[in-house]
């Protein structure tokens, strides 16, 4: 998942349009752990490299429908941004490896748990990288969600490296977007990454071809004929890129404090999914841990929250000249 661009509605506004694309969007990537199994017998690498090259495709369709082919042109033009792009791209194609993976091997609890501790992930690279300053309520999260991994680890016996993995990479890809800030529209952003990433993802795919050991053209699992399987590769482009239109338009129509609570849309589906359909162990120590983490974004979303009111309330002229509202300290 991107990180939320700068919304155009006003901080208070909640747009029914941009409300629904934001539901639409984080439900369906929520449903790629359904998705993917149905890719058998591709491996986690061929499933990625298939996705970029079909998500290039399709986002310049996308981008030729919507008449942005400039955006895309503009941004291949500027080395240095494209540069910080590539970068992007490879911490975005770890993700989807290490994701892929997870789904794969019955690991789709930890994947929501990785998606579940970005948002902490983040606060930390914040620190680290561009040496912001962490409220109180934010350390407080950061503790709790270190406890939770800490708790889980010890439990299940094993590190949760699938997790962190995808915490740390997503994380990362999200504060090289944030860097490069708001010359990159997300789905212009997206072709130059996949674009980047496209010329190894064909040589290894023709590596697989040549050694007869590509899935493309061949039989499903389950009996899935040959096109079957092809077309569900060729449509891993589509999965990948219809949802980030989605997320696009409600970042531009929904205030940021909203698009951040849609966001946990995701992971509480692919635990759902890991849980109830998969039936992955979730002994007490897991249950554990996740109330832990659970209780960390609760912290962060609360004080992020009302950090958003206060910052409404300074911005707004009805308040600050209202003489008996004084103004808080808080912030």
């Amino acid at each position: 998942m991107p990180t939320p661009e700068r919304p155009l509605t006003d901080a208070g506004a909640l747009d029914p349009r941009g409300l629904a694309a934001g539901i639409a969007g984080y439900a369906w990537w929520g449903l790629l752990p359904l998705y993917f199994p149905l890719l058998a017998p591709a491996s986690p690498l061929e499933i990625t490299a298939h996705r970029i090259v079909w998500s290039l495709l399709a986002c310049l369709a996308l981008l030729a429908l919507l008449g942005r082919l400039r955006q895309f042109t503009s941004l291949v033009r500027d080395r240095r941004l494209t540069a910080r792009l590539a970068l992007a791209a490879t911490l975005l194609c770890v993700n989807w490896v290490v994701f892929v993976l997870a789904v794969v091997t019955g690991h789709v609890v930890d994947g929501a748990l990785g998606y579940y501790i970005n948002p902490l992930i983040t606060v930390v690279l914040a620190v680290l990288v561009l040496g912001e300053r962490l409220r109180p309520p934010q350390w407080v999260a950061v503790g709790f969600g270190a406890a939770g991994v800490l708790v889980i680890a010890i439990g299940y016996g094993s590190f949760p490296w699938i997790s962190l993995v995808l915490a740390l990479s997503f994380g990362g890809y999200g504060l090289v977007k944030k860097q490069v800030g708001a010359r990159v529209p997300a789905l212009p952003g997206l072709a130059v990454e996949t674009m980047v990433l496209t010329p190894v993802a064909l040589i290894f795919l023709v590596v697989l071809a040549v050694m007869g050991v590509g899935t493309f053209g061949q039989p499903g699992a389950g009996g899935l004929p040959a096109p079957g399987l092809a077309a569900l590769l060729v449509a891993a482009g589509v999965v990948t890129s219809v949802p980030l239109v989605l997320f696009a338009t409600a970042a531009r129509r929904l205030p940021l404090a909203m698009v951040g609570l849609l966001q946990y849309l995701t992971p509480t589906m692919q635990f759902l999914t890991g849980v109830l359909l998969y039936r992955e162990e979730m002994d007490a120590g897991r249950w554990a841990g996740f109330a832990l983490v659970w209780m960390a974004l609760v912290a962060l979303t609360w004080d992020g929250l009302r950090a958003a009111r206060f910052g409404r309330r300074r911005r707004d002229p009805r308040i600050e000249s209202a003489p008996d509202r004084p103004e808080s300290s808080e912030a």
